[in-house]
């Protein structure tokens, strides 16, 4: 069937996605408040915020063991284990051993479980949507990633001034234990469950170096590498931005701008996202330089606007280019690369474009401790010109065609390419 919504198993995963996706927006935003709180510097969020997305960074280790592991097991024990970590810190806070140090111990164990998560919901969106409906399907993924971020970012700052970051810890593990049951539901290509199933036990270990190489040598030998440069600096901005934001809104009201901010960042990058497919009508090359190049000044000049809600706005304007180019390069990967590649391609990618943001998160904490939080949140949104700057330099990257006119040549993709059926599995 075409329609997204008559696939049982795509309704089961997108609603997993979306549970999933509350407890990691309550979650980010109570624990960086509360490291903030309880550490009483820009410091702290800073290191935090290289604590959570170190493990980012590493996404590519787990690569060959998402291609392999049973899709089901990873999404299920995944969840499991992060309800049971979350639960920790409420817990603590009750004996009375309560402190920074045990958040920032913990923040990174959570965040190294996740890179599991998100590479294996990837892979079962490939396996459960024919090739026509990936955009589309990417963009619900994508609604539902920054939607939730849109409502809960925004409720979760709201809460933490109201009821307190340690009180919201129960509701978030709920949230991860509600997922479990979902992912458990869901099922897969029976196929490609059973070959999982026996390479988990047999080969995961024995294959483990090679295959890691393999993904290496797939991004590095292709046009992906070109990416990563602009997607470094970019990340490292970003990555500060992000560090300085508990900073900036104790310094323009208290938890409830800290949430205003993020709320817009995930309304610029749903409105993205939403609108994708519009985005996908035109010449990547072009459309990226121009859309970066206006994300950049909108997100400079949200520092400096009147009121705080009006730089709220700007701000999530600068993210509308991150959240379509998200979605279209993820069809696009997902279309040209074969499944069985997938993770460790992607793991890759990912880790050596993220590898900049915990970095920048502990710069942009540490000068935000010496200097004002609003000028180096200013200058981390001048990150974002990078991007354009190397795309207008790179001639391939400034030609790439529109998305649906790409295929495993256009990246130079060192890789046999087998043909997927254009109808995919079936509902």
């Amino acid at each position: 069937m075409n329609l997204l919504w008559t696939n049982r198993n795509f309704l089961l995963l997108f609603i997993g996605r979306i549970v999933t996706n509350i407890g990691d927006s309550i979650y980010y935003v109570a624990a960086m408040w509360l490291v903030y709180d309880l550490g009483g510097s820009a410091f702290y969020s800073g290191l935090a915020g290289f604590l959570t997305l170190l493990p980012a960074a590493l996404q590519f280790f787990t690569g060959p063991f998402v291609d392999k592991w049973p899709i089901k097991k990873v999404l299920v024990l995944t969840q499991l284990l992060q309800c049971i970590l979350i639960l920790i810190i409420p817990l603590a806070h009750w004996i009375g051993f309560l402190t920074v140090h045990l958040i920032l111990t913990i923040m990174p164990v959570v965040a190294f479980i996740e890179q599991f998560t998100y590479p294996s919901q990837t892979k079962a969106l490939v396996s459960i949507l024919s090739k026509q409906q990936l955009v589309k399907g990417n963009s619900l993924f994508a609604f539902a990633y920054q939607g939730i971020d849109l409502l809960f970012n925004a409720v979760s700052g709201i809460l933490v001034a109201i009821v307190g970051a340690v009180t919201l810890y129960l509701a978030d593990s709920m949230t991860f234990a509600l997922a479990a049951i979902l992912f458990t539901i869901c099922k897969f290509l029976p196929g490609e469950e059973k070959n999982n199933e026996k390479a988990s036990i047999k080969q995961t270990f024995l294959d483990y170096k090679s295959e890691l190489k393999q993904g290496f040598s797939i991004v590095f030998r292709s046009l992906l590498a070109s990416f990563l440069i602009g997607s470094v600096a970019c990340n490292f901005a970003i990555g500060a931005g992000l560090a300085v934001l508990p900073g900036l809104g104790a310094e323009l009201g208290g938890a409830e701008i800290y949430g205003f901010y993020l709320a817009a960042m995930s309304t610029g990058s749903l409105l993205g996202a939403l609108t994708s497919t519009f985005f996908g009508r035109f010449p990547v090359g072009k459309l990226s330089i121009l859309t970066f190049f206006f994300g950049s000044c909108c997100w400079v000049a949200s520092t400096f606007l009147s009121p705080v809600l009006l730089g709220a706005v700007f701000f999530g304007l600068a993210w509308v280019p991150v959240g379509a180019t998200n979605v279209l390069f993820a069809a696009v990967m997902q279309s040209v690369v074969p499944i069985h590649l997938l993770g460790r391609v992607n793991t890759v990618s990912r880790s050596m474009s993220a590898s900049a943001m915990p970095i920048g998160s502990l710069a942009g904490g540490y000068l935000a401790s010496t200097f004002s939080p609003s000028l180096i949140f200013s200058c981390a949104g001048a990150g974002l010109l990078i991007v354009a700057i190397v795309w207008i330099c790179h001639p391939r990257l400034r030609q790439l065609p529109k998305t649906d006119g790409m295929t495993a040549e256009t990246f130079d993709l060192p890789i046999t390419i087998p043909k997927r059926s254009l109808e995919g599995p079936s509902s």
